[in-house]
């Protein structure tokens, strides 16, 4: 998941709460196994847990699905729905099974606009060949997809004026903020985009490599490159922890979609105890997903996680060490590590 230039942990690492006074102990992470598939052999490490080039380049504006732009029945449209969704680089824990789940949620809500993050080139692959992919225009070309190991990917029903990109000047995993300028009709103008912030990654040689200030600072880069248009939707995976990272840095007339909508409700979109396929992991309950909004022709109408249920018959094996014994543990497969969050607003 880091991705750095530095080599990244095992998924196990990713799944620690760590408290400071456990960064320091070299036996963490090492507790709990990979998921693997039940009798095989353990594969290889996860997609995007090599080594990445630095980014430097913006992507260029790209529409690569043709799609009729009927301006009438925008202008008719009053509701728009926006998916996020963390749809998770393990292409070792069936890839194509999740992702073709993961094309039933979207087929079932039918979103607007969506926000992808950590696609592979092959994942890429897999959602050209499902049925949704035509109805979208996509951000990135097969091409560029091809020469990255893992992304963020913006899928449009709308009309499109341009998709852009501008890498984080501070990251050393290539994160960046995606964004394109959509058509709303009737003479408004939204702005979407996504991000996948700098991720916590304690790891050898250094156990301290929670990146909060990587994060924060890319999270305030991002709203002031966001700040001058009327309507803004922000939503990702900002891998944020309010106990680390201090409250998200919302200027004034921004809200947090979840907070306004749900209050008093935790919106664990990172949950080990909730899902089932992550049960053996550490404890880890964080809000990591979250839509941030500045609307002034639009207002929130509901958001919700989805996502949230086992695949059917589908089942991965997992091991587990207790007490210097590996012991297997049979569990379901969900989508994603992640939930996704489904926001709907509407004109006001």
């Amino acid at each position: 998941m880091c991705g750095g230039t530095r080599t990244a942990p095992s998924s196990a690492f990713l799944d620690l709460d760590l408290e400071p006074d456990e960064l320091s102990n070299p036996s963490i992470g090492s507790v709990f196994l990979p998921l693997q598939r039940c009798g095989s052999k353990r594969r290889g490490p996860a997609p995007g847990e090599s080594d990445r080039r630095d980014e430097k380049v913006a992507r260029k504006d790209v529409g690569s699905s043709p799609l009729s732009e009927n301006v009438d029945l925008i202008s008719n449209m009053n509701v728009f729905k926006i998916l996020s969704y963390n749809v998770w680089f393990r292409e070792d824990l069936e890839v194509s099974r999740r992702m073709e789940a993961l094309g039933n949620l979207i087929q079932q809500h039918s979103p607007d606009f969506i926000c992808f993050q950590e696609v592979t080139p092959n994942i890429y692959g897999i959602f050209q060949n499902a049925n949704w992919w035509k109805e979208y225009k996509c951000s990135m070309a097969q091409e560029a997809a091809a020469e990255r190991p893992y992304f963020c990917l913006q899928m449009s029903r709308l009309p499109v004026k341009a998709f852009r990109c501008k890498p984080f000047t501070n990251s050393i995993m290539g994160r960046e903020l995606c964004l394109v300028d959509i058509d709303a009709g009737k003479g408004t103008k939204l702005v979407i985009a996504t991000s996948h912030l700098e991720s916590p990654c304690p790891a050898p040689p250094r156990w301290d490599q929670m990146y909060s200030k990587e994060r924060v600072a890319q999270a305030k880069e991002s709203l002031n490159l966001l700040k001058d248009s009327p309507n803004v939707i922000f939503g990702g995976d900002m891998n944020w922890d309010d106990k680390l990272d201090g409250a998200f840095p919302l200027p004034d007339g921004w809200i947090d979609a979840w907070m306004e909508l749900r209050p008093g409700e935790s919106g664990w979109t990172y949950d080990t105890k909730a899902n089932r396929m992550l049960s053996g992991n550490r404890k880890l309950q964080k809000r990591l997903d979250r839509f941030i909004c500045s609307l002034q022709d639009f207002k929130l109408d509901s958001i919700q996680m989805v996502g949230m249920e086992a695949i059917p018959g589908l089942t991965y094996c997992k091991e587990k060490k207790v007490k210097k014994e590996f012991q297997k543990l049979e569990l379901p497969v969900l989508p994603s590590d992640h939930y996704g969050l489904l926001l709907n607003i509407s004109r006001s």
